[in-house]
């Protein structure tokens, strides 16, 4: 079998909280999201056999406990992706997941399948303007991710699995529809940083999340993450 492949961190401490992780980048993703960071992964071809990914991962495996499927969007390598998780299983690695869920079978069979045990999943936007963002039909398919995540959750499938909002300066008001949406699931708030943006900072992220009522982790280049909660 072989990967698209797009890189290789042999440890990690940010991909994953609370866990040294190695990530594996898979290349390629359909979505066009302005303020993407990894644009470089987004297209082309580095095709490489499955057991040379599955080297590096295990070479990972004196420093690293976790191994994270980043991208790109690893979903759009669904086999690929499977067959790297249950290897990684096998193992002994903890498997964990970062997605935008534009494709929510891949998320369902994974589940299914007990392959991951952390999924992060990116919120882009209100259902309304999902589409424009990512210049493609997907606020359906997200929707079904989201719903997938959240049972997961709830039956105990999921060992963790957050939420990841990135917001914009003037998008503040998106965020209450939002949070409701993903209410059951951990909230992340990511300062958003694009060219021609002016980042919102973290005492501007903690504005926008009081009015939520709930605990909300937070994300800025100057800070790192924090823990913010209205009621400690």
């Amino acid at each position: 079998m072989y990967v698209n492949f797009g890189g290789f961190v042999p440890i990690s401490t940010v991909d994953w909280r609370g866990r040294a992780a190695c990530t594996v980048f898979l290349r390629g993703c359909p979505a066009r999201c302005f303020y993407c960071h990894n644009v470089a992964i987004q297209d082309g071809e580095d095709l490489r056999d499955a057991d040379e990914i599955l080297a590096m991962i295990r070479e990972s495996r004196t420093v690293a406990g976790a191994v994270v499927f980043s991208g790109g969007e690893p979903t759009l390598q669904g086999p690929a992706l499977a067959h790297l998780a249950a290897a990684a299983r096998k193992m002994g690695f903890s498997v964990g997941l970062h997605t935008n869920g534009i494709f929510p079978g891949v998320i369902e069979d994974l589940l299914a399948q007990h392959l991951v045990d952390m999924i992060s999943l990116d919120i882009k936007t209100t259902w309304e303007r999902y589409d424009d963002l990512l210049e493609l039909t997907a606020a359906d398919a997200v929707k079904q991710s989201l719903a997938a995540c959240k049972r997961a959750k709830a039956d105990g499938r999921l060992e963790t699995c957050p939420a990841v909002v990135t917001l914009f300066r003037g998008r503040e008001g998106d965020l209450p529809a939002i949070a409701e949406d993903t209410r059951g699931l951990d909230l992340v708030l990511q300062q958003g940083v694009a060219p021609g943006f002016a980042p919102l900072t973290r005492q501007e992220l903690e504005a926008a999340a009081a009015p939520l009522g709930r605990r909300v982790r937070i994300r800025t280049r100057e800070d790192g993450e924090v823990v913010y909660d209205p009621e400690p």
